[in-house]
């Protein structure tokens, strides 16, 4: 009889550490996952800036054609990447594909900014002070989203990598997540907005 006991209690003890380690896991990709919408809904708020940014450059910028297009080309390019993200949060190649295509953006937005050094008249228009004071206010969110993601799926990695839990994480397949990558020296700075 005491043997049966003895058992029971085991098999209870072990049945809770189970299902305690799976919903934890549960929990913390939600978590991570939830995180990085926000770090979406940030960047469609870039992205859905960037069209008033060259449409107002277009008035003041005629033979700067080249690169207002080029805006544009790796602002799609960046929406297809984060669209991917979005279905694959914490996967590697999600995530270097969104850092990737980030860069290229900043990048080409910044080259817009120098070139509006040779347009007073259109860094004093005040349509393009309020999309560029919007676009770097969405740049802090964005980093600040990214950090808040980041803190998130180091607390998954950490719970999925600790025993017990690791063992119900390899038993149920909950696979590592990854971080945004490090930020490239483009990606580290805002576009300069200075009027």
């Amino acid at each position: 009889m005491g043997l049966l006991i003895f058992f029971v209690v085991l098999v209870t003890i072990v049945a809770v550490i189970i299902i305690d380690g799976y919903n934890d896991l549960v929990n913390y990709r939600n978590r991570y996952k939830n995180a990085y919408s926000q770090i979406d809904v940030q960047l469609q708020r870039r992205y859905d800036l960037i069209p008033n940014l060259v449409e107002t450059a277009k008035g003041y910028m005629k033979y700067e054609r080249e690169t207002l297009e080029a805006v544009i080309t790796v602002r799609n390019s960046a929406m297809n990447a984060s669209s991917r993200a979005v279905q694959k949060a914490g996967d590697l190649q999600a995530m270097q594909q969104l850092a990737n295509s980030e860069g290229a953006l900043t990048s080409a937005l910044s080259r817009l900014m120098v070139l509006s050094e040779s347009y007073p008249e259109f860094k004093a228009d005040r349509a393009m002070s309020q999309v560029m004071e919007e676009l770097s206010s969405t740049e802090n969110r964005i980093a600040f989203t990214r950090q808040a993601f980041n803190d998130t799926v180091t607390l998954y990695n950490t719970k999925s990598e600790s025993f017990p839990t690791n063992l119900v994480a390899n038993t149920f397949n909950f696979i590592a997540a990854e971080l945004l990558p490090e930020a490239t020296p483009e990606m580290k700075t805002a576009p300069r907005v200075s009027f």
